[in-house]
């Protein structure tokens, strides 16, 4: 300022110095006066800050919900829960797992020491309860989910058996308050065979679950059957169902129905984010249209499918000469044909549905590269009713699938956005152009974990994937990597021994969370997503905050003042 207190340097030219600074030092240089304050406070210099500090491609408008360049910025460095502050030792071997209540007052962790472990969630967290399952002979715990009321949680385990055991069992254990004192108020309550293990089982209603079982047909061949079963199993009336028949699915080339989830569809047209189709369309077959138009994707279409067995069939009976087929490749056509006029179709009512069945499957080879997607109708969410199943006809041995998501990659983890519409998928894919000649020889599959999104109400995929982080296990050593999503974040693990943070709606990677070992599972808190928790197989759970929570939390309280200090105070 001159003395006349007029500004010595225009606003204009204060506005270009600015831009070749950094965003620390246009805050530190915002401090100077009034004017480079006001200055420092731009919107357009804060969106190209924006842009240029955090790499975000130029066509990315901003956040809908964001009231300024310059809050959006802060958000994304002030919110993001990355700050380590606590670390749980409770455990004594790989930690699996974690899985928070819905209220956010807990959360459950599953570990390779057999144990499950029930925490307390407050500023301090700590341990509740914990659970041996060796009892059951179980060999580790897999996977935890709370029902929707918190009363009841769901323990998948693995048990003990010969090395290529693929048994497991699911537990459901009380978690009702009582005047009884931890752990007499964690009841066992049911224990539900589940096969294969990795089918991990989830809640469909507040008191019932799916669980899988597997019957294998031939070398390559199986039927997957999943079942319905109540979470009170001690019912005495023989008029009430524990256990109901949901769907019965063909497997073929070794494949198997694998990690069950359930989408509600009642919040689709209502989500928290609406995310821009940003991909082609192309990786989704609807199983149930009757177009063949609509019929796109890599997957043969039903019409093509059964012409071609026909072909096969018929050449077969009239003797012409066919191309040399292995022992899978026949028992794959075969079991194909059996299964023609054998299977239920896909029923026509999407509006009815209120939930939508998830889980990974595959058509090529045992890696699970597909994901299955099969309507749950109204009178489908109860144990009530016959216990085979209704509406299956004598000749109708299959369900068919509703839609199915091929990723051409081994998917190793999936997550649901908070509103349901978003399918959060991790893939490691496999080479472009590649061809799965054997069942029992997938494709090899790539370092880079994709994280792809796809919409469940438009069955499209949607945004481009996020990569950063890494895995580097072969397929058949494989395991599932647990990933999370909040309102606008989501978060997964990774072999590199790294947690990941990334933008929903810029789809750039904002934080990474050190462990020492391999971190198999994240979770958001689903009251606070400024509060992180990751899992990993050094042993130990992480707790994450953001910077904005860590100030407020470690900020000193006023010391409350006593009336006579606040009587002298007056008096002066």
């Amino acid at each position: 300022m001159d003395e006349g207190c007029a500004p010595l340097l225009p606003d204009s030219l204060i506005y270009q110095i600015f831009l070749s600074l950094g965003p620390a030092d246009v805050l530190a240089a915002g401090l100077v006066c009034r004017q480079w304050h006001a200055v420092s406070r731009d919107e357009f210099l804060w969106r190209e800050q924006f842009y240029r500090y955090y790499q975000v491609a130029r066509d990315v408008p901003r956040h809908p919900a964001a009231t300024s360049w310059y809050e959006e910025f802060r958000r994304l460095y002030d919110t993001v829960p990355c700050v380590e502050v606590q670390t749980l030792r409770e455990h004594t071997d790989q930690v699996l797992h974690l899985s928070f209540s819905h209220s956010g007052y807990q959360f459950a962790s599953c570990s390779k020491d057999c144990t499950v472990k029930i925490w307390n969630n407050d500023l301090t967290v700590s341990l509740m309860h914990s659970a041996d399952m060796r009892p059951y002979n179980w060999s580790y715990t897999q996977f935890s989910q709370f029902n929707q009321d918190d009363s009841l949680l769901l323990a998948s385990g693995v048990f003990l058996g010969p090395h290529n055991s693929s048994s497991g069992e699911i537990a459901v254990i009380s978690l009702a308050r009582s005047s009884l004192p931890p752990p007499d108020n964690f009841t066992l309550l049911s224990r539900v065979r589940n096969k294969p293990y990795d089918v991990f089982g989830c809640w469909l209603t507040e008191t019932s679950l799916i669980s899988g079982n597997l019957h294998r047909i031939g070398d390559i061949t199986s039927c997957s059957v999943l079942w319905l079963n109540n979470a009170f199993q001690d019912v005495e009336s023989e008029n009430v169902n524990v256990v109901k028949r949901l769907f019965k699915i063909q497997n073929l080339n070794a494949s198997t129905i694998r990690t069950v989830m359930v989408a509600d569809c009642s919040r689709f047209d209502s989500p928290d984010l609406l995310l821009d189709a940003g991909a082609a369309p192309g990786r989704v077959f609807d199983l149930g249209s009757d177009s063949d138009d609509e019929a796109v994707g890599p997957g043969p279409a039903p019409a093509r499918t059964k012409e071609g067995l026909r072909y096969f069939l018929d050449g077969l009976l009239d003797g012409r000469p066919q191309p040399p087929l292995s022992e899978h490749a026949l028992e794959t056509k075969v079991a194909e044909l059996l299964a023609q006029g054998r299977t239920k179709p896909p029923e026509h009512s999407m509006a009815a549905a209120r939930k939508l069945l998830i889980f990974t499957t595959g058509c090529l080879t045992y890696s699970p590269h597909q994901i299955g997607i099969k309507q749950i109708l109204p009178h489908q969410m109860t144990t009530a009713g016959p216990v085979l199943g209704e509406g299956r006809g004598s000749d109708a041995f299959f369900d068919a699938l509703d839609h199915v998501i091929d990723v051409h990659g081994h998917i190793i983890g999936m997550g649901l956005s908070p509103d349901n519409r978003y399918l959060y998928v991790n893939s490691r894919a496999w080479p472009s152009g590649s061809v799965v000649a054997d069942p029992m020889q997938p494709p090899p599959i790539a370092e880079e974990i994709d994280l792809l999104v796809f919409d469940l109400k438009t069955m499209r995929e949607v945004k481009r994937a996020l990569r950063a982080h890494r895995a580097y296990t072969p397929n058949d050593e494989c395991f599932f990597i647990f990933l999370d999503v909040s309102r606008d974040f989501v978060a997964s693990g990774a072999e590199d021994r790294h947690g990941y943070i990334w933008d929903r709606h810029y789809n750039i990677c904002l934080a990474k969370l050190r462990h020492q070992d391999v971190v198999n599972s994240v979770v958001f808190s689903p009251q606070e997503q400024e509060l992180l928790l990751t899992a990993s197989d050094d042993t130990t759970i992480k707790a994450w905050r953001s910077p904005r929570t860590v100030r407020i939390h470690q900020a000193p309280r006023p010391r409350p003042r006593t009336f006579l200090s606040w009587f002298a105070s007056q008096r002066r």
